[in-house]
C-alpha cells in the first residue's frame, strides 16, 4: 500500500515513499524536468529518462501502489506525462494523477484556506488553495514572459546587463565581479560562449546562473541591485494575492530565497503591514507521498 510522491522542478525531481501511516519510508532525488518538455522529441526523451531513473531507485525500496506527482510546467494534459510516469513503475494509468508542483509544495505548509505560498525557484509564483480545495494564483507565467525575481529572471538580469555594458564598453566584464562569475559559468567571455549557453540550455542551468549572481553581490553593487529587484518582484507577487483574498500567514519557499538575505528584506518590504511571513522550506514530495498513500487504503 505505498504511495510514491513526486515533485519535479528544473532543477532536480524529488521522490518520496509513504505508508499508510504517513510515515515516509525512503527518498531521493534525479534529475530536474518541466512538462514544457514535451513540446520537443530531445525533451521527451530527457523526461523519460529522468522517470525512468526515478523509477530505478524507487524500486529498489518498493513498488508504490499509487502515485501522486507534482509537474513544473503542467498544464493539464496527461498524456503522454502519465505514460512515462507509470510504465517504468509497471502500473495502470488509473494509479497514477499529475497536479502542479506547486499545489503539492502548498499542501506540505498549509492546509487548505490557511496561508499563502510564494514560491522561488528556477520559476517563481504566489499560489493559494481555499478550503473548497479551488487553486489560486498571481504569476508562474515563465521565463518568456515574467517569473519576476526567479532563478531564471534573476539570471536573464546579470546577462542583460553583461552585455549591454559590453556594448558600450568592450571588455568592461574583466572589472565586474558578476560578469566574471557569470561568464565562467557560461563557459567563457566571448559572445558566441554566452549565445550557445542561451540556446541549449535547460531551464533549470540558466536558473542556476543566479548562484554566481549571488556569489558576486558581496563586491558588485550591480549583483545586489539584481538580488533585490528580485525580492521586489516576488514580494509584487504576494502583494496582489493577499489583496485579493485578505490578510493570511505567507510563507516563503524555494531556492531563491536561499541564495542572498537581500532578496527576503526587499521581499518583505514590499509586502502589507502586519503579514506574518514564514520562512519556510517545502517538502512537497513528502506531502505527495502522503496523498499517495492515502489514495492506495481508499481503493484497497
Amino acid at each position: 500500500m505505498l504511495g510514491l510522491g513526486i515533485d519535479a522542478g528544473g532543477t532536480q525531481t524529488r521522490w518520496a515513499l509513504a505508508a499508510p501511516s504517513g510515515e515516509l519510508l525512503a527518498e531521493g532525488a534525479v534529475g530536474g524536468l518541466s512538462a514544457m518538455q514535451l513540446a520537443t522529441r530531445a525533451g521527451q526523451q530527457t523526461v523519460r529518462e529522468v522517470f525512468a531513473a526515478l523509477a530505478g531507485e524507487v524500486l529498489a525500496v518498493g513498488r508504490p501502489r499509487r502515485v501522486h506527482a507534482g509537474l513544473t510546467g503542467y498544464g493539464g494534459v496527461e498524456e503522454p506525462l502519465t505514460g512515462m510516469i507509470r510504465q517504468p513503475l509497471g502500473l495502470a494509468a488509473s494509479r497514477v494523477r499529475i497536479v502542479t508542483d506547486i499545489e503539492v509544495a502548498y499542501l506540505d505548509l498549509f492546509e487548505p484556506g490557511e496561508g499563502y505560498l510564494l514560491y522561488a525557484g528556477t520559476g517563481s509564483i504566489a499560489a493559494f488553495i481555499d478550503g473548497d480545495g479551488a487553486f489560486h494564483r498571481v504569476g508562474g507565467r515563465g521565463g518568456l514572459l515574467d517569473d519576476g525575481g526567479s532563478g531564471f529572471w534573476i539570471a536573464r538580469e546579470a546577462l542583460r546587463h553583461i552585455w549591454r555594458t559590453e556594448d558600450e564598453t568592450p571588455g568592461a566584464w574583466r572589472s565586474s565581479t558578476m560578469a566574471r562569475e557569470v561568464l565562467e559559468h557560461v563557459g567563457g567571455s566571448d559572445w558566441n560562449h554566452t549565445r550557445q549557453f542561451i540556446g541549449s540550455a535547460e531551464r533549470g542551468e540558466m536558473g542556476r546562473l543566479a548562484l554566481a549572481v549571488a556569489a558576486a553581490a558581496g563586491t558588485d553593487p550591480t549583483a545586489m541591485h539584481i538580488l533585490q529587484a528580485a525580492g521586489h518582484e516576488l514580494g509584487r507577487l504576494a502583494r496582489i494575492l493577499i489583496g485579493r483574498h485578505g490578510p493570511r500567514p505567507l510563507a516563503l519557499a524555494g531556492r531563491v530565497f536561499q541564495l542572498h538575505p537581500a532578496i527576503e528584506q526587499a521581499c518583505r518590504a514590499q509586502l502589507p503591514p502586519g503579514t506574518v511571513v514564514r520562512s519556510r522550506k517545502s517538502h512537497g514530495h513528502h506531502a505527495a507521498a502522503r496523498i499517495a498513500a492515502q489514495a492506495a487504503m481508499a481503493v484497497a
